[in-house]
């Protein structure tokens, strides 16, 4: 058996990490839905910087909105919005049968407003309306300033992705901001049900700047009182990281806050396990996937991983739960080498804001010069127009 259809049995959901028109236009996500179990579609603004620029499939809908004068911003919203919505359409029947559990696809706000907490909430609310689908979720980073926006919006009612995740701290911030929003509602006699959040915890970013300051530090010679080398640690600070953050999001669903909540129906905040793809090719292609299968969770891989998973991949059955006092243990030990873990969460979480900015803003002057193009074809076409109307040429 196919061991992503696999994963469903011990609790854990598969999303895809990827969108394009293409694979909406042409049956691939449906497919996918139907054939190998995919049950949720994420995107981000690499993601349809990717999309728009590495295809024709958006310029007729591009050309449509230069020619009655939108803006680059609305033409963004409007490119994306439509591949959101028709993605929104073919999870639609995940989102059914699973009650509201999965389907979901999530759509980022701009990431220039990661430090703007007005601002976040404007453009949430103008974006979920805009989509109009149940089975959306609105992507916001889980940085300090946007946290009051996340809890604000879940108590509006809007389902939320919490993004850019790297530290239990900030998790459990927006795990409180959740239960916060949901006794907000409860309070008020509004339903808990009918409320959609996950929580994304990134994974390989991780690795990839702790594994580079251990190898600074290996090469100095740097060792521990214990006799601790700092390249024992490598590639293990984001698997033990990960599951520490589902002992904090077990203990919070054994606490009487969330148990009162589900009694109302709430249904609860999900980890979702981001950046899941190997950075590094020593590590086995599914290195992020196997040692993290737990119930109420979410794996969200890109093509590559998914490709990778299905051939080889190794069911473990809540493997999240194993090897905890290692885990538990990762932390100090990368203290003693000198790699301080909440500086290295902290910096991630900076970089990874810009790191969304960065193919957004690309994006932008993309569809810039996209909409030059068009208008000065359009000028060139009625030019010849009127060339032929002069000289009588039909």
């Amino acid at each position: 058996m196919n061991p992503l259809l696999k994963l469903y049995e011990y609790g854990q959901s598969y999303w895809l990490d990827n969108l394009t028109r293409g694979m909406i236009r042409s049956g691939e996500l449906k497919r996918r839905v139907n054939e190998e179990g995919l049950r949720g579609v994420t995107s981000n603004p690499a993601i349809f910087h990717k999309a728009i620029t590495g295809s024709e499939d958006y310029d007729g809908q591009i050309k449509e909105l230069v020619a009655v004068g939108r803006s680059l911003q609305e033409i963004y919203e409007e490119l994306t919005v439509t591949d959101i919505r028709g993605a929104c359409d073919v999870l639609r029947s995940v989102y059914k049968e699973s009650d509201g559990i999965d389907g979901y696809v999530s759509l980022e706000v701009s990431p220039h407003l990661a430090h703007e907490t007005e601002s976040t909430k404007e453009e949430a609310r103008r974006l979920f309306k805009a989509v109009d689908r149940p089975n959306l979720l609105i992507k916001i980073p889980g940085t300090p300033a946007a946290v009051p926006a996340i809890e604000e919006m879940l108590y509006e009612g809007i389902n939320v992705n919490i993004t850019l995740l790297f530290s239990v701290q900030s998790y459990e911030a927006v795990a409180e901001a959740y239960l916060k929003a949901l006794e907000r509602r409860a309070v008020e006699g509004r339903s808990v049900r009918d409320l959609a959040s996950v929580a994304s915890f990134f994974l390989s970013r991780i690795d990839v700047l702790t594994d580079e300051l251990l190898k600074e530090r290996s090469e100095v010679g740097a060792e521990s009182d214990q006799g601790l080398r700092p390249e024992e640690l490598v590639g293990k600070f984001a698997v033990a990281n990960a599951k520490l953050a589902y002992q904090s999001f077990k203990q919070m669903m054994a606490s009487d806050r969330w148990q009162s909540l589900v009694k109302l129906g709430a249904r609860v905040q999900r980890l979702l396990w981001a950046s899941t793809s190997t950075k590094n090719p020593n590590y086995r292609d599914v290195y992020y996937v196997e040692p993290l299968i737990g119930a109420d969770t979410v794996n969200t891989m890109p093509n590559e991983t998914i490709a990778a998973f299905a051939d080889h991949g190794r069911i473990v059955p809540n493997s999240v739960e194993s090897g905890l006092e290692e885990a538990r243990q990762i932390p100090a030990d990368l203290r003693t080498v000198g790699v301080d873990p909440d500086s290295v969460t902290e910096q991630l979480l900076t970089e990874g804001v810009q790191k969304f900015i960065d193919p957004f803003d690309k994006l932008i002057h993309a569809l810039e010069e996209k909409r030059a193009k068009f208008l000065g074809d359009e000028l060139n076409g009625q030019s010849a127009t009127l060339r032929k109307a002069d000289t009588g040429v039909g």
